[in-house]
């Protein structure tokens, strides 16, 4: 029998040493996964009870909270079992599913932000058809297939994983991903590897799409000083939040994929958890404290008065 047909469970390797202070990093742990719901629920509360802003920009930040509490959900509740744990292991669906949401919550930012970028180029480059491009029909159309292609393709590459026969039970991380699953293979797949490189590659294309379109904005924004207003006011946070996302996955990735095998622990396990502890807090509060009319929605809850 193949070994594939045994393994049930997968071992973690990320929290070995932890024994004298486990306690306290679950404390912080569940603390920040606490102001996470609370950053991220406040805004998505805020957007859809004030019909005001109910517009395509507001509608788009409003998926990617949603899609930040997706996101660590997959992370967080079973590292706070883990972190109280002594042993830290995942069944192999669990893993599989875990490896899912996670990657797929990563591609939705990408697409969300693509979404976001495109709507802002429209409002500063085309605003006498702003209206006309963005419309109700057409936002959730986009929302749609910024949700669906993300969840498509990374599916795709879990059931590409999950039929690979496996030798072998042990994720050298604090949470499962497809690569590491992949690289327990008895023999190489070219399923495993074209999948995640037109993955990435789609991607990488975001990215580049969401450059180009910056570039022009602005450029386009330099010639007018209500245009710069509208880049300072609207454009700069999403800026921020793509740079945000960007560095944060890409010190995972490189280092899982080139990274030296030689740095401490706390150190790996402080780049595997950087995407799913700095956006998720960061990109609402920057939200919340830049675009006025969600700051002003929010101060106006808290002071009890009416939205």
């Amino acid at each position: 029998m193949d070994n594939s047909s045994v393994i049930t469970m997968f071992t973690l390797s990320g929290l070995h040493g932890i024994t004298n202070y486990r306690v306290t990093l679950f404390v912080l742990t569940l603390l920040c996964y606490c102001v996470i719901w609370l950053v991220n629920v406040t805004i998505i509360v805020t957007i859809i009870l004030d019909k005001t802003i109910h517009e395509p920009m507001y509608i788009f930040l409003c998926n990617l909270c949603i899609n930040g509490l997706y996101g660590t959900t997959g992370f967080y509740p079973k590292f706070l079992i883990d972190l109280l744990s002594t042993f830290h292991v995942i069944s192999y669906s669990g893993c599989l599913l875990q490896g899912f949401v996670l990657h797929s919550s990563a591609c939705a930012d990408f697409s969300i932000l693509v979404l976001m970028a495109y709507d802002r180029y429209v409002a500063i480059c085309q605003p006498l058809v702003y209206h006309s491009v963005m419309t109700t029909q057409r936002v959730c159309v986009f929302i749609f297939f910024a949700w669906l292609i993300p969840l498509y393709l990374v599916f795709m590459g879990s059931i590409t994983t999950a039929r690979s026969r496996l030798c072998g039970s042990h994720i050298p991380k604090i949470y499962c991903i497809n690569f590491l699953v992949g690289k327990l293979a008895c023999t190489p797949s070219i399923a495993n590897v074209i999948i995640p490189a037109f993955n990435y590659t789609f991607y990488f294309l975001h990215v580049m799409f969401i450059a180009w379109s910056y570039m022009y904005l602005i450029r386009k924004c330099l010639i007018s000083s209500e245009n710069r207003s509208k880049f300072m006011q609207t454009c700069l946070p999403h800026l921020i939040c793509l740079i945000i996302v960007v560095v944060s996955l890409l010190f995972d990735l490189l280092y899982m994929r080139f990274g030296s095998q030689t740095l401490s622990q706390n150190v790996k396990n402080f780049m595997a958890m950087e995407f799913l502890l700095v956006p998720p807090i960061i990109n609402p509060l920057i939200y919340g404290f830049k675009l006025t009319q969600i700051r002003n929605r929010i101060i106006q809850f808290l002071s009890g008065k009416r939205i």
